[in-house]
């Protein structure tokens, strides 16, 4: 099935290999008076570790709030493979240290989608919070406030927010920017071991370390597909210059 711009009714997987799990046909997307994405077309492996890759203003946060569902695009298709609505892990910055939120009640968010704003959680609510905070390590961290965190703890609390909802698809917006290196290898370890468990995961990124780790990679400039593939064949010095120009 193809898909309007409705993330959430899913359409049958493809019978190719290796399996999709979305297909981008011809996409514009962007702001009033501001086109960012233009006419794009990429296919987003199933089971793997995707990486948006380029410069700031290339378009790769934009990319991702479209597959996420909170930016609705101009023009173009979608098409999921059969699952759950996509689970959007934001940058680190979008959540607002003045809520008087605990790390406990921040992953407890996730659970909304299934349950709704105002219901009282239920046993099987609080039994994937207490699995999603055990598996990111966040357990005792549960009666902190989300700003009291570190950067690399608060990172952690909003993957594990991510994985509450239960998708199997994870999409994250620079996940390891402004970390230290430990917090960083942390993090990587976390997410491979997440798509090892049957999860797709997509993060948008300027660090090409993290994005040559990856299984497969998008090519991002001024809004257009420059590459696409395994890291190693599109990450090239030559495709590189055409994006980043040097300081």
């Amino acid at each position: 099935m193809t898909i309007m711009f409705n993330k959430h009714r899913p359409g049958p997987p493809d019978a190719e290999t290796p399996p999709r799990h979305i297909r981008i046909t011809d996409l514009d997307a962007g702001y009033p008076g501001r086109p960012v994405i233009r006419q794009l077309t990429a296919d987003i492996p199933a089971l793997a570790m995707t990486t948006l890759v380029g410069p700031n203003g290339s378009g790769k946060s934009t990319l991702l709030g479209v597959l996420a569902g909170v930016i609705t695009p101009t023009s173009g298709r979608l098409r999921y493979a059969q699952g759950r609505p996509p689970a959007f892990v934001p940058q680190r910055g979008a959540v607002g240290d003045a809520l008087p939120l605990t790390a406990r009640q921040t992953v407890e968010m996730g659970r909304w989608g299934e349950r709704g704003l105002w219901r009282r959680p239920s046993r099987h609510d609080r039994e994937v919070v207490d699995s999603a905070m055990a598996r990111l390590g966040v357990t005792d961290l549960a009666a902190r406030q989300l700003g009291e965190l570190s950067g690399g703890q608060r990172q952690r609390v909003l993957i594990a927010q991510g994985l509450a909802q239960q998708s199997d698809l994870l999409l994250l917006d620079e996940p390891t920017t402004g970390l230290d290196p430990g917090s960083r290898e942390r993090i990587t370890v976390l997410l491979t071991d997440l798509v090892a468990d049957g999860t797709t995961v997509v993060q948008a990124t300027h660090d090409l370390e993290a994005a040559r780790a990856a299984d497969a990679c998008l090519l991002l400039g001024d809004g257009r597909l420059v590459g696409q593939g395994p890291p190693e064949q599109v990450l090239t010095p030559t495709a590189l210059s055409r994006i980043w120009q040097p300081a």
